[in-house]
Formats: structure tokens, C-alpha cells, sequence
């Protein structure tokens, strides 16, 4: 895991692979696509999503976004990914595990979106997997959390088949399309039970040549 740790400019980050999907930190070279499918879906996730700044979409946002996400995988308390198809490398959402914590809690925090032209085709459901196989095997957490809307049925359903239990609601836990929201709060641990696997699980977590010249 020190090799994890210690990811810096111009160093290799972790890539996930799975049967459809690619899963790594994201480069400039990904804005473009990155972009597009965020302007296409911005209806679609507004109501699940913090208020988005003004410059959100733009090249310099992007790198500040990008600079972010270098020091937390340096520093070990975030791993961003961004879902890419396997076969054509299109961008199709991201995930994130966030807020790590080390010591006695070994735990963090989970977040994901999905473009709109990509829901419901069990992509989402995909890379939850390699998340947990990371964040459990590679990462050496012992919990991971989770937490979504209450009328967000498509999101309880992933959390449940993923092997998430309900925990609880925290009451005006985030602001949300610039409202503050109630969120169901969910976890998984390292030694709950493994969900029923699909035939597209995790294929393997590796150190590739991923460079971030900024």
C-alpha cells in the first residue's frame, strides 16, 4: 500500500478493470468527453448533485479538479475514478471514494454519477464491485459508507445488491440542487457477507502508466 501512498505527478495511479468497464484517475486528455457527458446530463443529475459552479465544465476548472485529485491519492485520503467503456473508452460516469480515514476507523466514504445516456445498463452496479474489491483488498479498509437520497430507489437498489445495510437517516446532511437534504445512510464491511456476484465482476486492480502532466 506504499506504493499506493505515494502516487505524485507524473507517477502511475490505480486502474481498475472489470469486464465492461475500465476504471482510473482521469486525465486532461479525458475533459473533452468528461464534458460533453456532463452538459448532456446535467437535468438528469442536478437533483442528485451539490449545485454545480459556475466555470464547472471548463479546461481550468478541470485541471484545479485534477490538482485536487492528485493530492488526495498522494496523501491517501481519496481515490477518484472515472468509468470508461472497455471497448470504445468512452467516459460514462465516475466514482469516488473519498474522506479516508486511517487508524482506528479505517474507513471512507463513497459517491458516484452515472450520464444519463448511460443509466440502468448496470455499469454503476459494475464498478460498485471493483470499488469494494479495491477499498477492501488493496486499500486494507475495514468500512465503507455510502449515503443517498430517500426517494432515490435506484441508488438504495445498487446499495443493497452491493452488499450495503441501511443504517440510518441523517437529517439536512447535505445540500443537494442548493437545498439541504435528508440522506439514508448506508455501509459495508470489509467482513459482511459477499453479495450475489454478476457474471461482470472485478477482473483485476493494477499500477498502470497513467501520467498527469498538468
Amino acid at each position: 500500500m506504499a506504493l499506493l501512498g505515494s502516487i505524485g505527478y507524473g507517477e502511475p495511479s490505480p486502474v481498475l478493470q472489470c469486464e465492461r468497464l475500465i476504471l482510473r484517475m482521469p486525465t486532461m486528455a479525458d475533459h473533452a468527453g468528461w464534458a460533453t457527458l456532463r452538459e448532456q446530463s446535467y437535468f438528469f443529475l442536478k437533483q442528485w448533485e451539490p449545485t454545480w459552479p459556475a466555470d464547472d465544465l471548463t479546461r481550468a476548472a478541470f485541471r484545479r479538479r485534477l490538482r485536487r485529485y492528485m493530492r488526495e491519492v498522494r496523501n491517501d485520503t481519496g481515490y477518484p475514478f472515472f468509468l470508461f467503456l472497455r471497448d470504445t473508452g468512452e467516459v460514462v460516469g465516475g466514482l469516488t471514494l473519498s474522506n479516508v480515514r486511517r487508524g482506528v476507523t479505517q474507513s471512507c466514504s463513497m459517491g458516484y454519477w452515472i450520464g444519463a445516456p448511460h443509466a440502468r445498463r448496470g455499469y454503476m452496479s459494475e464498478a460498485v464491485q471493483c470499488a469494494m474489491d479495491f477499498a477492501f483488498s488493496r486499500l486494507g479498509l475495514h468500512r465503507v459508507e455510502a449515503a443517498c437520497l430517500p426517494h432515490n430507489e435506484a441508488s438504495i437498489t445498487l446499495l443493497r445488491r452491493a452488499g450495503f445495510s441501511h443504517e440510518g437517516l441523517a437529517r439536512s446532511y447535505l445540500r443537494i440542487d442548493a437545498q439541504w437534504r435528508d440522506h439514508l445512510l448506508f455501509a459495508r464491511l470489509a467482513e459482511d457477507p459477499e453479495p450475489a456476484r454478476s457474471t461482470r465482476g472485478p477482473r483485476d486492480v493494477s499500477l498502470e502508466g497513467v501520467k498527469h502532466n498538468l
